[in-house]
Order: C-alpha cells, then sequence, then structure tokens
C-alpha cells in the first residue's frame, strides 16, 4: 500500500501528486486492473501470443521504414 505524509509547508495538491506518483511507481493500479477479470492460463496465454506477434510485426515494420530511408 503505497502512503505518503504531509510534509512542512507541503500543499495538498503537491502531497496528492505526490501520491499519485508513487502509486504509479508501484504498480498497483496496473495490477488492480489485470485482476479485475478472471481470466484463464489458457486465455491468458493466447492474448500473450497475440501481443507478441503486434511487437514483432512493429519492429519488422520499424526496421523496414529504417532501410527505405537510406
Amino acid at each position: 500500500m503505497a502512503g505518503v505524509t504531509l510534509r512542512p509547508n507541503e500543499s495538498q495538491d503537491q502531497l496528492l501528486r505526490r501520491f499519485r506518483k508513487k502509486v504509479a511507481q508501484s504498480g498497483i493500479l496496473s495490477t488492480v486492473r489485470r485482476k479485475r477479470w478472471f481470466v484463464s492460463k489458457s486465455e491468458l496465454r493466447r492474448i500473450q501470443r497475440k501481443k507478441a506477434i503486434r511487437r514483432l510485426k512493429r519492429r519488422q515494420r520499424k526496421m523496414a521504414a529504417g532501410r527505405s530511408e537510406s
């Protein structure tokens, strides 16, 4: 659990900004979003494979674009 304490002469806005930063760095929100619904292992593998294919295609497009510029 991310927690922050109010520093001397710190405004509420600064405190909130620090808290949001800490929450983002800890990865709490991404974990909550991921665990919001149950995903079976087979479904998880299918999603990961799909993401990997998209990543590879994106890299290939970048490399092809880099070669054509030269």
